[in-house]
């Protein structure tokens, strides 16, 4: 038998049932495959936005101009909340604590929210607080992917299982 450790996922803290989002609620997420890799100890929670000094609960906030996280982290879009307050640095904070936290722990592989400025794989609002989604992703997965970490969302827990397990057969 293996002595290997098992390769770690970072997780959206929301999925997990933590009560992080901006509305002080999460986002639950049911897959048997995600709670195998929590009893397994290969999880690594974070929520971003926390991570980078918002609190619970606080007013939603978008990438202005439908620009997507990588124009975040390149300084050509700004992050702003519904109460027009800049919170950019507070993305951008929490993008750098979650990739710590990544590479301290070995992660090659994350699972993130869906939707969401910082976690959002493929889809994040356009900046007009009006529920449109565009095709880009948040701060967090833009950085994340800038250092080799492979990102899915909370619908792609079979490929992120199936990635994890060509990484454990390595």
């Amino acid at each position: 038998m293996s002595t290997r450790a098992l390769d770690k996922v970072l997780v959206s803290a929301c999925l997990l049932g933590e009560r992080v989002r901006y509305n002080g609620d999460h986002k639950r997420c049911d897959d048997d495959a995600l709670w195998r890799w929590v009893d397994e100890g290969r999880v690594v929670p974070v929520c971003p936005e926390l991570a980078g000094g918002l609190g619970v609960p606080r007013p939603a906030s978008e990438i202005i101009g439908a620009a997507g996280g990588a124009k975040v982290l390149d300084g050509e879009a700004r992050v702003v909340s519904s109460e027009a307050d800049d919170v950019t640095a507070a993305f951008l904070r929490g993008a750098e604590i979650a990739l710590a936290l990544a590479q301290a722990h070995g992660v090659r592989v994350a699972v993130l929210k869906e939707g969401s400025p910082s976690c959002g794989v493929r889809l994040t609002a356009d900046g007009t607080f009006s529920g449109v989604k565009v095709d880009d992703s948040g701060v967090t997965t833009a950085l994340l992917r800038r250092h080799g970490i492979v990102v899915f969302s909370e619908h792609e827990i079979a490929l992120a299982d199936a990635a994890l397990a060509g990484l454990s057969a390595r």
